[in-house]
């Protein structure tokens, strides 16, 4: 496999070095679509003989009175032009209380601009608060799925409902079938939390790797990593055609931060993985950037620039909880001692060191002084807990994961503090296993005070099948004893606040490499309001 990948970069860059230019002029514009007559560019609807709804439908980022509503119109998804020309596409889009929509409540018009893939972005206002919603979209003839979404509760809604929602991450296609998301559309939930690895860039080939497939083949094109804009466009619509993300979509509004495999593997900032100019990478970044915000339902103040796309954000669920999303990718330092897991010192430790930016560390515990939530829940994607790798004196600690970054992980637990926040959950994905922390107030004294709780949840199959104890795990349990749970296999976690405790249960699959692998709960606990940590249920 590595030096599948090694090959794979060497072909990638020399293919990318030949379109620079090209991408150049597309990456560092302002990314609107031309200006013109709409009519002389515009494609009929019932022109289109296929169905272009193959890549689903989407909510997202629930606001008490408004969702966001997405679709990307591809007939031929795995096409480079989504088998649509350069022209804009009118897309009806309908809101209903109910799934037949006898009761449409709100009804519009966009447009699917051939600049965004032919993606529909529409932020529909005026809802009700705390309210499950129907929507659908229509072009020509052709109708698309029906999704179900939410609102969030009002503001200041004190007596708000017990607020469940689900952590997913790494969804490697080639490492196994996404069946986790498939049971994860039958969960009842407000939402889900997507945090990072949506896709890889990897190339996949015909067979879908570990899925084996012997009734169909893949294109060639998809067995090349991703680096150009048309690369990153295809690679999403090989994702999102599976059935079963595309029924965790149509179930619940997702809330998604990326981590690096959206862009290149363990980036840091604007530094890549491998030696190639910083210009370079940035072009790359650009086109990762676009297509992201292309293919996720994201809204418009996440639109991206270039090379760069604010995307940490808050979401409030009344004053029962303040999801703080951050963006752990885009501004931090380059990874110390030349990544990987390495023993601790001077260089990791520097107190200069950061891993999500000046800026975006002082909206956050800006956001937690301001904070009336019972429950300040930080979604991200890297291991936040300290995570010794052996239970001796010569303990190495992972460069890319905050331990790599303790300085700042210190800014964030000294903040929180200082706040006076006391029900602090980090969620985080990454490490394609699940795992559940106690925060500690100084993780080098056992005997310090518990200050939060971490989720880690597992991938969705990235890893393939896993082991419910990984090799490693006699090694981390004895090392880390603020480390209250680890399980290496494949599912999600369902977490439900309330407003004097919190549930978690972590999910896992008994397989992801055939389809078809069963859900069971593998263990579940709880932490209360105002006494962090977690307790066995």
């Amino acid at each position: 496999m590595p030096e599948i990948r090694a090959a794979a970069r060497r072909m990638g860059r020399r293919r990318f070095l030949t379109v620079a230019g090209a991408a150049a002029a597309l990456a560092f514009t302002t990314n609107l679509p031309a200006a013109g007559a709409a009519s002389a560019a515009e494609l009929e609807a019932r022109k289109i003989t296929k169905d272009p709804f193959t890549l689903g439908v989407a909510s997202g980022d629930p606001l008490p009175d408004s969702v966001l509503l997405w679709t990307r119109l591809a007939p031929s998804p795995y096409e480079a032009d989504g088998g649509l020309p350069a022209e804009r596409v009118t897309v009806q889009w309908e809101v209903a209380y109910d799934e037949r929509f006898f009761a449409v409540i709100k009804s519009g018009v966009a447009t699917a601009h051939p600049e965004y893939g032919h993606s529909v972005h529409v932020e529909v206002p005026g809802l009700d608060a705390d309210r499950a919603y129907y929507y659908r979209f229509r072009t020509g003839t052709w109708i698309s799925p029906v999704g179900r979404t939410r609102t969030a509760p009002s503001p200041d809604a004190f007596f708000t409902p017990d607020l469940s929602f689900a952590a997913v991450a790494c969804a490697a296609y080639f490492d196994g079938y996404y069946t986790a998301y498939r049971h994860l559309a039958n969960e009842d939930l407000a939402m889900v939390l997507h945090l990072g690895d949506y896709i890889y860039e990897y190339g996949v080939d015909a067979a879908g790797g570990h899925r084996g497939y012997t009734d169909r083949q893949l294109p060639a094109h998809f067995n090349r990593e991703t680096v150009t804009l048309q690369d990153y466009r295809l690679r999403y619509a090989l994702y999102k055609s599976d059935a079963d993300l595309q029924a965790a979509h149509a179930a619940h509004p997702f809330v998604v931060t990326w981590d690096d495999h959206e862009t290149e593997n363990n980036y840091a900032g604007a530094i890549p993985e491998n030696a190639v100019p910083p210009e370079e990478f940035l072009l790359r970044r650009a086109a990762a950037y676009r297509a992201y915000w292309e293919n996720q339902p994201l809204r418009a103040p996440q639109h991206p620039s270039g090379p760069d796309m604010r995307l940490y954000r808050r979401l409030r669920f009344g004053q029962l909880a303040q999801f703080d999303i951050l963006d752990t990718r885009q501004y931090r330092s380059n990874q110390a001692y030349g990544d990987g897991w390495q023993t601790p010192g001077p260089e990791s430790e520097d107190p200069s060191r950061t891993m999500i930016g000046a800026e975006q560390e002082r909206w956050l515990l800006d956001g937690w002084k301001n904070s009336d939530a019972t429950w300040n829940v930080v979604p991200q994607q890297v291991t936040f807990a300290q995570r010794r790798n052996v239970p001796t004196p010569d303990y190495k600690l992972s460069m890319d994961a905050w331990d790599g970054y303790p300085a700042s992980r210190k800014r964030i637990l000294d903040g929180a503090t200082a706040a006076g926040v006391d029900n602090l959950m980090v969620l985080s994905g990454d490490a394609h296993v699940a795992y559940g922390f106690d925060l500690k107030a100084d993780f080098n004294n056992p005997a310090s005070r518990v200050v939060g709780t971490e989720i880690a949840t597992t991938s969705v199959s990235s890893g393939r099948d896993g082991a419910q104890k990984p090799g490693n795990w006699n090694n981390l349990t004895q090392a880390n004893p603020h480390l209250k749970f680890y399980d290496g296999r494949r599912g999600y976690t369902v977490i439900t606040l309330g407003m004097l405790q919190a549930d978690i249960s972590f999910k896992t699959l008994s397989a992801v490499t055939r389809p078809g692998g069963t859900l069971s709960t593998a263990a579940s606990f709880s932490t209360g309001t105002g006494l962090p940590g977690l307790h066995p249920a």
